[in-house]
Parts: C-alpha cells; structure tokens; sequence
C-alpha cells in the first residue's frame, strides 16, 4: 500500500492527503485553522484504546489534534510494522473526526516537532503536547547536549500531561507550561506493548484497541505475519 493511496473510507471530511508544508508531511489535514493545537507524538505501535482517549480528552482544550509519527525515533527502534502499516491503522481508528490530523515528522524529539510544527501551522498558533506522566518524565530527564535546552523547548509549547501510573509533579517554577489532561476512564493498563505482548502469547487483546481496527491489528501483529517489535 502506497504512503498516500489509504482508503478513502478515513479521509472523509478532512484535506487532501499527502501536503508537505516544511519538512511535516500531512496524511490527513483538518480543514480548520486552529488557534491552539494539540500535538500527539508517537510511535502507534499499535493505537490503543488509550490513545484515543487521550486525544478525545485533548478536544476539550484545544481547536485540533495532530497526530504525529517521526520518521525518526530518538529513543527507540523503528522495526516491525511498517510506517505504512501504522498509518493505515491510526487512521481507520480515527474515523471521521474533522478535527484530527496526521502528519509524519522528520525529527523524534518534542523540540524538533514543534519547529516542524511551526512550519506547518504558523509562528502564531500555541502549541499543546500531549502526553503522558511517563513520557513528560522522560522529556524532562533526556540528554539534549547543553544546559538549558529544556527550559528553552519549554518557552516553544506546554504540556497536556494526562495521569499514567500516577500523577505527574512539575517544579513549581513550570507549573504554567503544564496543564493536566483529563480522561474518560482508567488506561492504565492500556498500552501498545501490552497489546503485542498478548498476541505473542496467545492471550486475549482485542478489547485494548478500537473496534474498527481489530482484524487489521490481528493481521499485521500475529506471529507469522508482520510483528512490530521495538
């Protein structure tokens, strides 16, 4: 399946497919012009039930969701299902929401994707990072090369961190770059590893990911078709 030829049946009431706006390339592009937008990193390997809450939960704060897979990943390898193959279930996951887009981004890092979003949107739009308490951890403790580096990506966007295993705590002194992200339901338990692990061992997983994609998951993650292992 080619990167911009996906069923039509998941680019309904969006833009055209495949814009390059910079280095951001758009699978699906809502037709709104948001004032603050959410940015939804991620490896989707595969979407759960847990992502789409968290960007069903975003809705309420801001004017559009991005979904966004990095070509390139910073802290993991990209093996297993193909780029192709997660694209096509992200987006049949999302079905017709007008305010969801899909972009592939060049770089991995939050910093990276915020200047490609920036590109994409305009120096004026106010960017949102969603995420969860591990992942804004693991933002905050990461190895960027200099001193400084994080207070300055925090001046670029804030951070929609939702609850993961508990509540996530920032230093006093950047409470305003964080907002926390409110969930309908427990996730928890959710999570893309938790899927592939459970198809590994024969295990039920259906119930962790949308309904509309479970056969296309089963295919691609089943032991003797294309596994995705990171």
């Amino acid at each position: 399946m080619g990167l911009f030829t996906l069923s039509d049946r998941w680019l309904t009431r969006a833009a055209p497919s495949g814009i390059t706006l910079g280095s951001m390339e758009f699978l699906r592009r809502s037709t709104g012009r948001p004032c603050r937008l959410g940015v939804f990193p991620g490896t989707f390997n595969p979407v759960t039930l847990a992502h789409v809450a968290l960007a069903e939960g975003a809705l309420a704060l801001v004017d559009e969701v991005a979904f966004v897979l990095p070509r390139h990943f910073p802290h993991k390898t990209y093996c297993g299902a193909s780029f192709e193959q997660r694209v096509e279930v992200l987006g049949t996951a999302l079905g017709g929401e007008p305010r969801y887009s899909v972009a592939a981004s060049e770089g991995g890092l939050f910093a990276e994707i915020a200047g490609e979003c920036r590109q994409a949107y305009g120096a004026g739009v106010r960017l949102n990072f969603l995420c969860g308490r591990d992942a804004a951890e693991r933002v905050a403790n990461w190895d960027y090369g200099r001193r400084g580096a994080y207070l300055e990506m925090l001046q670029q966007f804030d951070l929609l961190v939702a609850a993961r295993g508990g509540e996530y705590h920032p230093p006093e002194s950047l409470a305003s770059s964080f907002a926390r992200l409110e969930l309908s339901g427990a996730w928890d338990h959710v999570s893309a590893s938790e899927v592939r692990t459970r198809i590994g061992q024969g295990e039920p997983w259906e119930h962790l990911v949308p309904a509309a994609v479970r056969r296309r998951v089963g295919e691609i993650y089943t032991p003797g078709g294309t596994r995705a292992g990171e």
